[in-house]
Parts: C-alpha cells; structure tokens; sequence
C-alpha cells in the first residue's frame, strides 16, 4: 500500500519508504462495523480503538482493537455480522506475526470506543480498561492473556460517552488510579438533523450543535481491586468538556503526575496535581486552553514529550480540517503556542487528525510526528468510495526543531486512504525500529511496519515500579550525544489508543546512552549509569542497578 502525503511546505524523504502495511500477511484480521445506517447518529463517526500491550506476558506486543457494531438504542441499526461483534485480540507470536486469541472475555461486546492499558491490580499482568458508548468494562487478566470484565464489581462501569482514559499513580500509594474522559451526556433522543452549508448534504452534527458537555471521571485505587469515584472531591467536576484525548504527566515537575484533556470546541483542561488527590485546572493560566488567537479549536488527539530536549513535557494537539495543530511549547511556568515555530501551522490543516504519535521512527534522535486523517462530514471530494476517508500524514522531526511532511510514508502498490482513528505505537517485531497499528472505521487497520532506510541505533528501557509492574508517570532521563533527553513511561494518549510503555532513544550514530536517570511517580530520582545500544534494559525503583531484558 502507499501513501502519497499532500501537504504544503517543506517535503523530506521523498525517495524513502518509511512504512510497510502489513496488516494482512501478519494475521491481524479485522474489519471495524460502526453499525452506520443512514441517521448519521453522531457516535458513529467517531470509532475505533487500538492497543499494543504484552497481553500474554511473553515479552512482546500484542494486538487489541475494538469493535463498534450495533448502536445502543437505534432500532434501525443494520445487523453486522455475528463475527464481527465484540473486540479482538491478536497474539504476538513473537516475530512480529499474529494468531487470534480464542478468549470470550476479550471479546467484549460494547459499542466500544477507546482503550487504555496497565496493570491496575499489581498481579504482574497487563489489564485493559474499555471505554464505551455505555457502560464501560475493566478488563482482568489472569496472568495466562484471558479476561474477565470486572469493571462493575471494581466501581469503574462509568455509564456516559467515555473517549480516552489513561492509568496513573496520581498519589504515589503504588497503586493506579484511573482518569476517564467523557465526550458528549449523548443519548438518542437528543439527537438532531443537520447539514453542510454550502451542499446542503447531510452530515454528522458537530458537538456545538447539542450543548451538551460531559463530566470526566477520576477513581482512586483503593488497593483491593475496587476503586472509588472521586471526581468531586478531586476537584474534576468543577469543569466539563468535550474531551477527546488525554495525557498523563508530570507537566510542571513537581514530582506529582497530572492530566491534560483536549476538547472538541471548548477549551481545554490542565488538570494539575496538587497532592492528596485534589488537582486544579490551570488550561487558562499555562497557556494551554486555547490557541494563540484565544480560539478553541476542536481538540481531538493528544501526544506529550520532551520535543526540543529542554527536560519538560510538551503538548501536541490534533485538530479539525481548517484548523492547524496546536504544539504547545512547555517553558516551564506555562506554555506557548509554537505551531508555526514547529512548521506544522500550514502542512497540518487541510486533513481532520484523530490519532498522533510523537516517536523517533528514524532513530536519529529526533521525535517524529504520524497523524491519523478522516473526515467527520460528508465531502463530495473524496478519491474513494469512504467519502470521509483521508490519506494520513508523516512529518520527520528536523535538527533546528521543525517537522517536515515526508512525502513518501508508506511503499506499495496501492493507496492508504480510510477513515483513520486511533494510533498505537510500539516495536512489534522487536528490529529497534517503532511501529504503528492504526484503526480504520469501517475497514480493515493498518499495520504500519518500520521500514526507514539506515536508521540509527536505538536503545530502549523499561522502568519498573517497586511493585513490578511498568511505572506509569514517570520520565527517563539519558544523554545522547550531548544533549540531554526525556522520554516518558505512559499508554495513554493519541485518540482511543493504548500504547508501549517502553521509554524509547534513537541515538543516531552513538553507540550508547549516558547517565540515565529515572523520575519516578512519588518524585524520587534514580540513576542508573551508562547502557549499550540495541538492547531493552529495566529499570527497577529503588534497585539502583538495571538488568537487560535477558536478564
């Protein structure tokens, strides 16, 4: 399949495959069903969500992606196929190729949206939690890569719109605590009409046209395998919002971790921690609500990290079609617009992003930009039957901090145009080079395999909590080639995607990387000395040594 990047501006790589789909030959066989038949239901547009996570604890990434299928309470939603219901599960077999997992409580049957990975529990496995049109669900894994839906039992079964959700020690207790975002208070009876001004085509409405914000969820981890709502007491009820994306991280290096929340159309919210449990949203006071006309734009994906090495964690934001990005440059105390700066304010705005992924696919040290493209209204100028379908968007991270659109992103013979959603990235294959699974409503996903010509070395590090499971908010630190760089432990973030939490360096030419360091969640540092390239090392909280992953 190819891929051929119209975007204005600077175009690097024209002569270089950087992606390979390979979907298919590697068994990852899906089709994602949004149940659409012809009332242009707003939830349909909106679909689907990708992991990559070790399922089945053998060291590798496996594959889940959800399925949407029948809309709750729409009576005239057409049949999908008995197959096609309920969310998958791919088993890595280890080289980067897939077999279905026969396992009924994977294949849960929501109207499913997003998901988020980690190990709620402390058992050593990775669990799942789904958000849903409806009731969410709590995955449980049991140690084997088989499930069982808890989340009623856990007091996590949040019955609203729920979008992006991420894991996080946001007390530093040891156990993780959970952050739900929700879209819409959407129900079918509130539903309405509307149309496209200049065609007077039908379309999907957009969100101003209900009014109708949600209410995000925090839940506390009381250690026993329940949680406890305490959105109220936290403080996140105090604001709603159309959220879409989020991020988990320590945005103003106090040693706690916080949350940003992207909406479609209101401003943002940047919840920060201020301990015992209580955050503040300080979107407006940072500089991260709005744009730098004071616009609220129709926030949707979200990626956070270090991209111009300066030790603090930056936001991008993924936008609507006419609206750019949103690169929001972290100075410390606040943030600014740096969209132009980055070279992303007029390449960017011709496509509507849903997924992100901010990651060093060339491994040359430098954090690279993938964007996931479809349409949310219907377009009579569509090069394919999906008239909300987009060709997807690569942009290589330069030297002097700008992102250029690689004109050649994907080899093949044929075109990657779909409606593109959510984005996961992580090494599948485990050649050091960092892949993506991208989910496509209505359609098969792709595969994305890193095929960049002479990339650099890399070195990646898996950093531990005491309690054995992956440390989730907290940042490694290491020196590549002089410069200083922070790369953060997460699986949230993008649009309804759950990714590697490996801590991943491309290193160019170096053949090591110096003096690396961990931040943890309760904001202690560790450090841990020098490590050779090509090889996964872990880091374990309060060991003060590290061990290869052959360890």
């Amino acid at each position: 399949m190819a891929l051929a990047v119209a975007a204005c501006g600077d175009r690097r790589g024209a002569d270089d495959v950087w992606f390979a789909d390979e979907a298919a030959e590697r068994g990852v066989h899906f089709r994602h069903v949004s149940g659409a038949s012809g009332g242009y239901w707003m939830p349909e547009i909106m679909g689907g969500g990708v992991a990559l996570a070790d399922l089945d604890g053998d060291g590798d990434l496996d594959a889940y992606l959800l399925q949407s299928g029948r809309m709750p309470g729409v009576a005239s939603a057409p049949k999908a196929d008995a197959q096609a219901l309920g969310n998958r599960l791919f088993l890595n077999q280890g080289d980067g190729m897939f077999r279905l997992a026969e396992d009924p409580g994977a294949e849960h049957a929501g109207y499913g949206m997003g998901v988020v990975a980690g190990d709620y529990d402390n058992d050593g496995d990775v669990d799942l939690h789904v958000t849903n049109l409806g009731a969410n669900a709590l995955l449980r894994n049991d140690g084997r890569g088989r499930f069982e839906d808890v989340a009623a039992a856990a007091g996590v079964a949040d019955p609203g719109w729920g979008t992006a959700a991420a894991f996080a020690d946001f007390d530093a207790d040891g156990h993780l605590d959970l952050f739900v975002v929700n879209y819409l208070d959407w129900s079918v009876g509130v539903e309405r009409d509307c149309f496209d001004y200049g065609t007077g085509a039908r379309n999907y409405c957009d969100p101003g046209n209900y009014e109708m914000p949600a209410k995000d969820v925090l839940f506390h981890n009381n250690g026993d395998g329940t949680f406890t709502d305490v959105s109220e007491t936290a403080g996140i009820h105090a604001a709603y919002g159309n959220g879409l994306g989020a991020a988990a991280a320590d945005f103003n290096d106090d040693g706690l971790v916080d949350v940003f929340v992207a909406n479609d159309q209101v401003v943002n919210q940047l919840w920060i921690n201020r301990g015992g449990m209580r955050f503040t949203d300080e979107a407006l006071v940072r500089g991260c609500a709005m744009d730098d006309h004071g616009i609220a734009k129709a926030g949707m994906g979200v990626a956070a990290e270090d991209v111009d090495d300066d030790g603090d964690v930056d936001l991008l934001v993924v936008n609507i079609e006419g609206e750019t990005d949103s690169f929001f440059r972290n100075q410390g105390a606040y943030f600014i617009d740096s969209t132009a700066a980055a070279g992303l304010a007029t390449t960017s705005r011709r496509y509507t992003r849903f997924g992100v992924a901010l990651a060093d696919f060339n491994n040359d040290g430098r954090l690279d930009l993938y964007e996931a493209n479809g349409r949310v209204a219907y377009s009579p100028e569509s090069a394919v039957e999906d008239v909300f379908a987009e060709p997807n968007l690569l942009f290589q991270g330069l030297a002097d901090g700008h992102f250029a659109a690689v004109a050649s992103a994907v080899g093949g013979d044929g075109a990657l145009i779909h409606t593109s959603r959510g984005v996961a990235a992580g090494d599948v294959d485990g050649d050091g080079g960092i892949d993506l699974l991208v989910a496509n409503r209505d359609a098969a996903p792709y595969l994305l395999m890193n095929r960049v010509p002479q990339r650099g070395a890399w070195i990646a590090f898996r950093a531990l909590a005491r309690i054995g499971r992956d440390a989730h908010g907290a940042a490694v630190f290491a020196t590549i080639a002089g410069a200083r760089q922070r790369r953060e432990v997460q699986t949230a973030g993008s649009y309804l995607a759950s990714r590697s939490p490996l801590a991943r360096f491309g290193l160019g030419a170096s053949a090591s990387a110096r003096e690396v360091a961990v931040r943890w969640p309760s904001g202690a540092v560790e450090t841990f000395g020098d490590f050779r390239a090509g090889t996964v090392h872990t880091l374990r909280e309060g060991a003060g040594h590290a061990a290869t992953a052959d360890d």
